[in-house]
Formats: structure tokens, sequence, C-alpha cells
């Protein structure tokens, strides 16, 4: 529903190499547009295909068409994973009685929130089709290095495991932090752990610029530097990140973790190395 960072290749990660035979995934998108209208058209194909196992992402889940998507899944009894941004928080969590947040959410759904997933400069005046494309490419490039595609890939593949072996499937309800991601990017290398480590922040405090930027600056000399400043942060963590990775080639220390054609987990970190395999 709609686009954030995490979406554009959510599906393939599963499947890299077109040859697992132990899933069938699908993809159905409201396209750009997060209108409840649009994402009912997404959902009615969605629930068609029958699936054994659903994953919504949006941005911002609190809204009424990623809500209304929810709660229909739930209705159906199709076990769900939502996972969005930063601001998803809100729909998620709520106070308990002692004031502390505490997940909340329909039974038989789970959700990770990707508080390092920032919002894009969505300004007319700074946005358009090439900048778009642009951004998102860099974000995927930072998120495939510093580990949030591996922590995605971790969480689902454990509920896929979990589904085929018919046990109980307990959905993730995770707000992730940046030492999750790392811990997930698996680095061999100190100095590129931290440089990892330093481009996850990076990514963190620009959504905070981007989102102040497109929802609360109305003076529009200051949101079009704002937003503007938030695409050059995305640069500096494009940086930091390919530093860490071509320290880690440099030291043959790249973890890799394909997927076997039954679903296993393959792993090594040589290069040349015979890989490990986990469940």
């Amino acid at each position: 529903m709609g686009c954030i960072g995490a979406v554009p290749l959510a599906d393939i990660m599963l499947d890299e190499r077109a040859e697992r035979k132990d899933i069938e995934v699908r993809s159905f998108s409201s396209g750009s547009s997060l209108t409840p209208e649009s994402c009912e058209v997404a959902l009615e194909c969605l629930l068609s295909y029958a699936p054994d196992l659903a994953i919504v992402v949006s941005p911002n889940a609190a809204l009424p068409g990623p809500t209304r998507i929810r709660e229909r899944l739930h209705e159906a009894g199709v076990p769900t994973l939502s996972i969005s941004d930063g601001p998803a928080e809100k729909a998620f969590y709520k106070k308990n009685d002692e004031g502390k947040k505490v997940p909340s959410v329909l039974q038989g759904q789970g959700f990770i929130v990707l508080p390092m997933d920032p919002m894009i400069g969505a300004r007319r005046e700074f946005l358009d089709p090439s900048e778009m494309v642009l951004f998102n490419g860099e974000l995927l490039h930072v998120f495939s290095i510093t580990g949030v595609i591996r922590f995605l890939e971790t969480k689902i593949d454990g509920l896929i495991e979990g589904l085929k072996s018919g046990t109980a499937v307990e959905m993730p309800k995770i707000k992730a932090t940046p030492e999750m991601i790392i811990t997930a990017g698996a680095f061999g290398n100190p100095y590129a752990e931290a440089k990892a480590y330093a481009a996850i922040k990076i990514l963190e405090a620009l959504a905070k610029v981007t989102t102040k930027a497109c929802f609360k600056v109305r003076d529009r000399e200051r949101y079009i530097t704002m937003v503007t400043a938030g695409h050059e942060m995305l640069r500096a963590a494009v940086r930091l990140a390919d530093e860490a990775r071509e320290l880690e080639k440099a030291h043959d220390s790249l973890m890799r973790t394909p997927h076997g054609p039954d679903g296993t987990t393959l792993r090594k970190r040589g290069l040349k190395d015979p890989f490990d395999s986990t469940s």
C-alpha cells in the first residue's frame, strides 16, 4: 500500500534465485495511493489468492487504508504481518494501566516497525520521478548493507517455517532498533559494524527532518532546504554503508545468506568457503 523503502523488492528477497519449491509468492499493490478505495482493490486481489500468510507493507499503518486492510484480513482469518515506518507505532502500541506502551494488535497479526525507514522529501518543488527513484534506490542500498533486508528476511522466513511445520506461529511484534539491524548484518569487522550503525542512526534522524518538512513547516524556503538536506543525509548514509561493505570485502568477512530450494537458509562468510545450513 503506497511505498516505503522496504517495499520495492520485499517479495523478491524471499526467493532471490526463483528456485524455492516450498513457497509461492504473489504481490498486489495499491500503487502510490493509500486511499481506502485503492487499498480495497489490492485487498480483493489478495483475498482471491487465498494466502496462508499476508504481509502488508505501507507507510504509516495507522492511516484508514492500511487499517481497513488489517481489519478485513482479520475477519478472513488470514495470518498477517504488517511492515511499516516510524509513524506506524501509534497503530500497534497502546498505553497500559501503568502508562507504558505495549503492543496491541488484532489476534493472529503482528508487526515490524522500522524507524530507520525515512519519509521521502515529498515536496513538489524538490521531488520529481528521478529523485524519487534515486532516493528509494539509495535507501535499499543502505538497507541491504547494514542488515535491514536480512533482518526482514529472517523474521519472515521464521513465519514461513512455522506455517510449514504446522506449529502455532507467534507473529513478531517488533520496533526495530539499530542494534537489532547491525546484529542481523552479521559484520565480521568491528569498524564496518560501527559504520553501519552510524548509517542507520543517520536514517533515523533523516526521518525526523523530512517528516517535519512535509507536514509541519509551512514556509516554502524552509521546507525546500529541509527536504533537500534530508536527501543529502541519505547520501552520507550511503557512503558510510559502502565503506562498511568494502571493509568486509577486504577482510573476506562478508556474510551471505541465500535460500536453498527447500527454503533452508545457507550461510557463509568467506567468498570461496562452502555453505553451512541453518533451519
